[in-house]
This record gives C-alpha cells, structure tokens and sequence, in this order.
C-alpha cells in the first residue's frame, strides 16, 4: 500500500502529532484502517454516476470539503467531532466503527483504544484528500476512489476489505 497516494502530505506526521505516537506507529495504524475507510466511502459512493457518489460528495463538502484534510494537518486543533460524523456517514453506526479498529488491532498489533482515535482523524483525511482531488473530468469521486482502492493493493485487496467489511455490514446496507 502506498500512503503516499492516499494521504495528503504530512497526514501521517499529524496524526502522529495529535496522537501522541511515533509516526512508525501512526503509519501502521493507517495501513491497518485505510483500506476499511476507501471501502467504506466506495460503498457509499456505488459508482461515478450514481446518485450515492452526488450524496457523498454533498456530505464532504457540508463538512468542509478539502478543508477536511487541512483541518488535521494545519496548526489549530483538529474537529474530530466532523470525522465522527463522516465515519457514521461511510459506516453507518459506531458498532461497526469499533469492529473496524478492532480487525484493524488484529493485523497491526496496535490497542484498539488508539485506533478507534485514529479512525476519525484518517476519515478526515481521506475525505479532505478525495475533495481536493475530485473533478468531474477525473470521474469525480467515483475515479479517485478507484484510483485509492488501486494504491490501497488492487482487487485482491478491495476484494479483501471489501469482503471484511461487508461481513462487519452484514445486511445493514
């Protein structure tokens, strides 16, 4: 997985920062939650052309747009509260916010407790990321998420995310 492609520059030092952990660890984490997250915005999304993917792109920029990202890497605090808001967007309950962590725990060998801190500040990156990179001649939200679940590891692993997060989704979709 290349962070590089899914995170906007300094995402991984800021919530480093904000979490109070070596960005080693930060970077772990991230490479552990990311692919539940771009699999949960693409499910959101259900396609360039659908009106799910004009529905997200409403809830990001209600929230702040690009700003998002700027939120979590500039100098003031960041609103965790907004990325609590865009997890229950792209999740739909905390319950499945907290199966997230706790997968994410398994594979990174991190605390669930800090990952369930990093889930809102990485959902704000993303969603700040994929703001500022969407343009209706990229095929809008729809293209970059298909560009993001290609830097998160191709189909095997959109496959693999996918397939956990829709056992954690069960039939609430």
């Amino acid at each position: 997985m290349d962070i590089a492609q899914l995170l906007p520059a300094g995402g991984i030092e800021a919530l480093a920062s904000q979490l109070g952990i070596s960005p080693e660890q930060a970077r772990q984490g991230a490479e552990g939650l990311l692919p539940s997250i771009i699999g949960g915005f693409a499910q959101r999304a259900g396609g360039p052309q659908a009106p799910e993917a004009d529905a997200l792109h409403q809830q990001l920029s209600s929230l702040g747009g690009a700003s998002l990202a700027d939120n979590v890497t500039g100098p003031e605090p960041t609103e965790v509260g907004k990325g609590n808001e865009l997890l229950g967007h792209i999740f739909g309950s905390k319950d499945v916010s907290r199966q997230v962590a706790g997968q994410a725990a398994q594979s990174t060998g991190l605390s669930p407790e800090l990952l369930k801190k990093m889930l809102p500040i990485l959902a704000m990156l993303v969603g700040g990321y994929m703001a500022r990179k969407s343009s209706p001649q990229g095929g809008g939200l729809g293209g970059i998420i298909g560009s993001m679940l290609g830097a998160a590891g191709g189909s095997g692993a959109a496959g693999g995310f996918g397939g956990m997060l829709g056992s954690i989704l069960g039939g609430a979709r």
